[in-house]
């Protein structure tokens, strides 16, 4: 038996099978895909931009929606990059480093993304159940502390992961069904007992979604019922729309979070659960950007004042 185990082939690299197997597929994913990342990036980069140059823009809110931007940019560049290369490309392969550094950016941009949902839907909470005292509870010092505390605690739980998955050795196969390096693909063909680092991720991650989901529901349930309290239907109509979108993107990454668990729990077919994947980690970050910025008249103040400013510095040059 000692001598089966030092007989055994450690593997240094795996082979991700991506979206489908079919050669003439490849080609236009990868022209979809290369469509979706460049508008991602744009937008997510974009928007972040926009914030920094208007100071109109320089309020909590859009200090948090900055860094929601952010985490939605490093989401999208830990997975989409490698996924485009290994359509055109035949080697499939990804070491075992480059498979634990993909699924550390990849969780801890995630996890971030958690806290600092719930990060707005505080501020959403005070600035309407408490807009005379909003100036002074979200103060910039507290935005910074609270983007950094989110920050931190996305890279904290990844880092206790790490720790533990260095530990696994893998011997069995080196195929992960998958378009990326997701870490429950890893423990199906790892040689060493993933039992504790099973138990980790469901115990931690449990807790994170639940924790800050919990703390969105309280704040709007707070912000509904101050809504509701606005004799103005005006009022009531501006207070919802300040939260309507935050609503709508925190709707699309739980309810994707939670259709990923219903599908892993109940053994739905592989391609079922690609597709609530690729929906978290591609297409969120798409649309969150649009999300926060087609029905915000801020937002679209902000960038008809760029534009005139734009034009005027072309003509001035121009004149010249």
């Amino acid at each position: 038996m000692a001598m089966m185990e030092t007989n055994k082939t450690l593997v240094t690299e795996f082979i991700l099978t991506g979206l489908t197997d079919r050669p003439g597929l490849q080609v236009p994913l990868f022209l979809l895909f290369s469509v979706i990342y460049l508008i991602t990036m744009a937008g997510n980069l974009g928007l972040i931009a926009l914030i920094w140059k208007d100071a109109h823009l320089h309020t909590p809110m859009y200090s948090l929606l900055g860094s929601l931007a952010f985490a939605d940019a490093c989401t999208s560049s830990s997975v989409t990059p490698k996924m485009l290369i290994n359509f055109l490309s035949k080697n499939h392969l990804i070491s075992l480093f480059e498979c634990l550094v993909q699924f550390y950016f990849f969780g801890s941009s995630a996890t971030t993304e958690c806290f600092l949902l719930v990060m707005m839907a505080y501020d959403r909470y005070v600035a309407i159940c408490n807009p005379l005292l909003y100036p002074v509870v979200m103060s910039n010092r507290l935005t910074t502390q609270l983007i950094t505390v989110s920050y931190i605690m996305g890279f904290l739980h990844l880092t206790v992961h790490m720790c533990f998955s260095v530990r696994l050795t893998f011997c069995k196969s080196n195929v992960i069904h998958y378009f990326y390096c997701e870490i429950l693909q890893l423990f199906k063909i790892s040689c060493t007992d993933p039992t504790v680092n099973m138990l980790l991720i469901f115990v931690f991650s449990t807790f994170i979604q639940c924790f800050t989901f919990m703390g969105i529901i309280i704040s709007y349930t707070f912000v509904l019922f101050a809504i509701l309290k606005k004799k103005s239907e005006k009022g009531r109509r501006k207070a919802f729309s300040t939260c309507s979108g935050h609503l709508l993107s925190v709707s699309l990454f739980y309810g994707t979070i939670f259709f990923t668990f219903v599908f892993s729990a109940s053994g739905q077919a592989a391609d079922q659960d690609k597709m609530s994947s690729l929906f978290y980690t591609i297409i969120i970050p798409l649309l969150n950007p649009f999300i926060y910025s087609l029905r915000n008249k801020e937002v679209t103040n902000a960038l008809r004042r760029l534009w005139k400013k734009k034009n005027a510095f072309v003509t001035m040059k121009m004149l010249q």
